[in-house]
C-alpha cells in the first residue's frame, strides 16, 4: 500500500496517462466490422444455397430410375424425351469451344501483357489497356451475333460452304477468345508489372536483350499469376451462354468436326429451359444435373488455379 502511494505521489501525471490510454468501445468501427462480416457470410451462405439447389434437384434426376450413372457419363446421345443421358455429346461441345477460346486468347493475351508490361511506353499503356478492357463490357449476346453474321461467314469463305455449316463449334469458340482476351491479358499484365525491376536490370547488365529478358526472366518470374490467368479464362468460356447459344448449334450432336453444329452444356440449360418444361419432370431434373455437373467442372478449375499459384508464386524482398 505504501509503495502505491509513493508511486502515485511521485509520478501522478503518468498515472493519468496510463488510465487515459485504456481500450474505449468504438462502436463506428464495431459497426463497419460487422457489416464486413456480414457481407462476407452473406456471400458464403449464397454460395452454399446455390449448390444445395442445384444438388436437391440434381438428385431427383440421378435417383430416376431411368437414370444410369454410367451412360450418363459414357454415353453419347442425349435425348431425355426418350430416355437417352449420354453427356458426352454436350460436354465434347463445350470443350472444343474451350479449346478454340483457349487458343485465341492465350498467345494474343500474353503477347499483349508483355508488350504492355516490357515495351509500351506509359502513354501507349494508358490508352491501349482502356481499350482492350472495353471488349470485357460488350453483352455477349452482341458477340453471338458476331459470331454468327461475320465469323461464320468468314470461316466458310475459307474453308468452303459445304465444309462449314451455318452454326459450328468453331466460329463460336473464336469468338468466346476475343470475349476472355481482356481477362487473360490484364491478369497477366498485372503478373507481370509485379515482377522486381531489379531482375530485368540484371539481366540487361549481363547483355540479355528485352525480348530475351522478358521470355526468359519476366516470364518464368510472373508464371503463377499467368497460370492462374489462363485457368480463370478457362473457367470463363466453360460457363459461357449467349455466344454458344446463338452461333454453335441447338442441338445435341456429338462430333469432334469443329465446323459441324453441335450444342453446348449452356447452350441446351438457355433452350430446354425457355421451352414448356413441366416441374419435376425428367427434362427439368436433367437441367440441374448439367448445371452441377458445370458447377464442379468450374470448381475445380478453380481449385487447379489456386494451386497453381501457390506452387509457383515468387516471393521477393
Amino acid at each position: 500500500m505504501q509503495t502505491k502511494m509513493t508511486l502515485r505521489s511521485i509520478n501522478p501525471v503518468n498515472t493519468d496517462q496510463l488510465i487515459s490510454l485504456r481500450k474505449r468501445p468504438r462502436w463506428g468501427e464495431r459497426l463497419i466490422q460487422a457489416f464486413l462480416l456480414f457481407c462476407g457470410a452473406f456471400s458464403i451462405l449464397t454460395t452454399l444455397g446455390i449448390v444445395y439447389e442445384l444438388g436437391k434437384e440434381a438428385l431427383l434426376f440421378f435417383g430416376s430410375p431411368e437414370v444410369n450413372l454410367w451412360k450418363f457419363f459414357t454415353g453419347t446421345q442425349w435425348q431425355p424425351q426418350v430416355g437417352e443421358f449420354g453427356i458426352l455429346s454436350l460436354v465434347s461441345a463445350t470443350l472444343m469451344t474451350t479449346a478454340f477460346a483457349i487458343l485465341i486468347a492465350v498467345p494474343l493475351g500474353l503477347c499483349v501483357a508483355i508488350y504492355l508490361s516490357e515495351y509500351a511506353s506509359p502513354k501507349a499503356r494508358n490508352i491501349i489497356k482502356p481499350t482492350l478492357e472495353i471488349l470485357a463490357g460488350i453483352p455477349t449476346v452482341v458477340y453471338g451475333y458476331f459470331a454468327l453474321t461475320f465469323m461464320t461467314p468468314l470461316l466458310r469463305s475459307i474453308f468452303g460452304q459445304n465444309t462449314v455449316e451455318i452454326y459450328n463449334t468453331a466460329s463460336a469458340g473464336l469468338v468466346m477468345g476475343i470475349l476472355i482476351l481482356p481477362l487473360i491479358s490484364s491478369m497477366s499484365e498485372d503478373a507481370l508489372s509485379a515482377v522486381p525491376r531489379s531482375l530485368r536490370e540484371a539481366a540487361l547488365s549481363m547483355g540479355a536483350t528485352r525480348l530475351e529478358t522478358a521470355v526468359r526472366i519476366v516470364v518464368p518470374a510472373a508464371l503463377s499469376g499467368i497460370a492462374a490467368a489462363i485457368i480463370l479464362g478457362i473457367s470463363r468460356a466453360v460457363g459461357e451462354t449467349m455466344i454458344v447459344a446463338i452461333a454453335a448449334g441447338a442441338g445435341p450432336n456429338f462430333t469432334l468436326n469443329p465446323f459441324k453444329a453441335a450444342e453446348t452444356m449452356t447452350g441446351h440449360i438457355v433452350r430446354i429451359s425457355g421451352g414448356d418444361l413441366s416441374y419435376d419432370s425428367i427434362d427439368y431434373n436433367s437441367l440441374f444435373a448439367i448445371g452441377i455437373l458445370l458447377f464442379v467442372m468450374t470448381l475445380g478449375l478453380n481449385i487447379i488455379s489456386q494451386r497453381i499459384v501457390r506452387r509457383f508464386r515468387e516471393v521477393y524482398e
